[in-house]
């Protein structure tokens, strides 16, 4: 498709530029009502969210899922403010949104106009790319900018302003037609010289004991494939972050799977750790080593050679110097395998066995563990168990989303992945509360056909109660399981680890969930023990209204979380 346009407005233009890029979907609110008008009329859905801050979350988790940029339109002003932080997640978890943002009319620039803002500065912090387009003959231009900068590099969110005016005024004939389409990410595809690929497969095939930790690159790159291949070829043992939870099979007898900061009792990652804090070289793939990440980067050996593939220069060496692979996760991994395939067999191939024992007799302690919680018939359950039966839903076809806080961690921590088609969507660019549903509403609008299931806290479903009417109006089907446990479960544990107390905002009134959903339309159970969630369970599978599972969850549970370690093993 081309964007020649003849007697159209500016906003027709950006809806025909938008559908040349494979836009489907618009995550908005109405507004700028002239671009949304113009793209429905071309066959764009609208999935009309009801809060503010929502819609950039939902964009988000339509980009995860989808592996095509999510758009998120908006209003200037208060609706504007409330795209930061979503946004400033999508930054921060490299997924490439665009924010089509109306601007005041530009006579009315800097003159208190109604609603008028900064809007430049505003989103300065939390994109890789701002512009506002000034001139009709610049739209396209602008446009296919905002695409490169979304999907380009580490990909990310960017913010386009969009003058009222402009918008209404005759689209400029083009005199160079843009026909390309760049809605898909990444957008290129890169790796390192043959010399620096040679350097990093001579050091690992010299180290004594190698480990991988794959981060959330290696899924937004499509590298899953390349990576389950360099782990069974190359006999490496592969960890992920949190945000890498699914990169490699977890049942795989090489994969260990998360090490971040579960590492407390009955905890995976407290057998696993020592593996990797013997490791002698540590390759990197997709992470921004950050603090949870790491446990405050206490993962790894002061002396351990560290090798770091990452789409982003600047995440090279942050916080380890680090042989650096610049390139694509896919494209990199693929050299990096082919050229260790080439030295022929090596001391990982001699000793995988033996590294294949150690981690299958990890596997084997945590479960062991965790059996008192996991399988645990008490009332209210356990979060451990309301997992251990959510377990046994997960196919190839399941999407998994979290919402930030325990949720994240109940489902990295206790679910085990397979599948490379199984996804787990997790907030964990910046860990916001609410974030949960919209990403869940975003991936099943991206997938339509997966089963999508929503993991999330009665703290944080508090911010997105209201996207429960959107899921009915919008004929959206996925399922969101509440674990109520009555208070706000980190900060009251976090507080009371670090202060001996903890303040007035941590316990909740009561609240029925069910009754809520079902004032919206949406079909609703209560579930009080395990007899009754494996009954609810079953209705998951191939929805096709929405339904909510509210759980009553013992308030004293809480992840194998490092904060908490010396707390539990006195307990």
């Amino acid at each position: 498709m081309t964007t020649n346009t003849t007697n159209c407005t500016v906003a027709e233009q950006i809806a025909t530029g938008l559908m040349r890029h494979g836009v489907e979907f618009i995550f908005g609110q109405s507004l700028p009502s002239a671009v949304i008008l113009a793209a429905e009329k071309l066959g764009i859905r609208q999935i009309a969210y009801r809060q503010e801050n929502m819609g950039g979350a939902m964009a988000d988790g339509y980009a995860r899922r989808s592996g095509k940029v999510g758009i998120v339109a908006a209003q200037n002003g208060p609706a504007a403010a409330l795209l930061v932080a979503p946004l400033a997640e999508a930054m921060k978890a490299s997924v490439p949104v665009i924010a089509l943002v109306q601007d005041v009319e530009r006579d009315q620039t800097d003159r208190n106009a109604f609603q008028d803002l900064d809007q430049i500065s505003l989103f300065q912090s939390c994109t890789k790319w701002v512009k506002r387009i000034n001139v009709a003959e610049r739209v396209d231009d602008y446009l296919d900018a905002a695409f490169t900068a979304a999907t380009s590099g580490r990909p990310g969110p960017v913010a386009l302003l969009l003058p009222a005016d402009l918008l209404r005024a005759t689209s400029a004939t083009q005199t160079r037609l843009r026909r390309r389409s760049l809605g898909n990410w990444p957008l290129d595809r890169f790796r390192p010289s043959d010399e620096q690929i040679d350097i990093a497969a001579h050091a690992i095939a010299a180290a004594r004991n190698p480990v991988v930790i794959a981060g959330g690159g290696v899924i937004t790159s499509n590298a899953i494939d390349e990576l389950r291949l360099l782990q069974d070829r190359c006999s490496l043992p592969v960890f992920t972050t949190n945000m890498g939870k699914g990169a490699v099979d977890e049942f795989h007898p090489l994969s260990g799977g998360v090490l971040a900061s579960l590492v407390g009792p009955k905890s995976l990652g407290r057998h696993t750790l020592p593996i990797v804090q013997n490791a002698d070289l540590v390759l990197l793939v997709g992470t921004r080593t950050n603090q949870n990440g790491t446990d405050s980067w206490r993962h790894y050996a002061h002396d351990a050679t560290i090798i770091h593939i990452d789409a982003d220069p600047q995440e090279i060496g942050r916080n380890y110097e680090a042989i650096r692979l610049f390139g694509d996760a896919q494209e990199t991994l693929k050299s990096l395998r082919h050229k260790l395939e080439s030295l022929g067999p090596n001391a990982r191939t001699k000793s995988r066995k033996e590294v294949e024992k150690t981690l299958g007799e990890c596997w084997e302690a945590f479960s062991a563990e965790r059996q008192v919680y996991s399988a645990c018939d008490k009332a209210p359950m356990r979060p451990e168990r309301v997992m251990a039966e959510l377990q046994t839903l997960i196919g190839p076809n399941t999407t998994i989303v979290a919402d930030a806080s325990y949720s994240s961690m109940w489902v990295i921590g206790q679910l085990r992945i397979s599948s490379p088609q199984t996804r787990v969507l997790t907030p964990r660019g910046l860990a916001g509360l609410g974030w949960g549903v919209p990403l869940a509403i975003g991936a099943k609008v991206a997938a339509p056909s997966s089963d999508v299931v929503a993991l999330v806290g009665d703290g944080g479903f508090a911010h997105s109660w209201a996207e429960i009417e959107t899921l009915v109006r919008m004929g959206i089907p996925i399922t969101i399981i509440v674990l109520n446990n009555g208070i706000l479960g980190f900060q009251k544990d976090a507080e009371t680890v670090k202060f001996g107390a903890y303040t007035t905002a941590c316990h909740f009134a009561e609240v029925d969930h069910c009754a809520i959903a079902r004032a919206c339309g949406c079909d609703a159970v209560h579930v009080s023990g395990p007899d009754q969630f494996t009954d609810a369970l079953a209705r998951i599978k191939g929805r096709t209204l929405p339904l909510l599972i509210e759980v009553k969850t013992d308030p004293d549970a809480h992840p194998a979380l490092s904060l908490f370690a010396q707390m539990d093993s006195a307990a």
